[in-house]
């Protein structure tokens, strides 16, 4: 049998200590910020691929310009 003294006491046990767990808004918060951060990082992905198909496509015009006039 594994013993947590801190997670089993006297005046509730474990049922008092989900009970404060629910309570505490430290995890709630590192989720969002961790939500924001997956957002902000998905639009910059999404900038980069939009600007990478555009350099993409001024690049082969160049190369079809300068294919065609030599």
């Amino acid at each position: 049998m594994v013993h947590y003294p801190g997670l089993i006491n006297a005046r509730g046990g474990v049922m008092r200590h989900l009970f404060e767990l629910t309570k505490d808004q430290k995890g709630a918060t590192v989720v969002e910020y961790g939500l924001i951060l997956a957002l902000i990082f998905l639009a910059m992905m999404g900038g980069v691929v939009a600007v990478g198909q555009v350099t993409s496509g001024m690049w082969n015009n160049v190369s079809s310009e300068v294919r065609n006039n030599t």
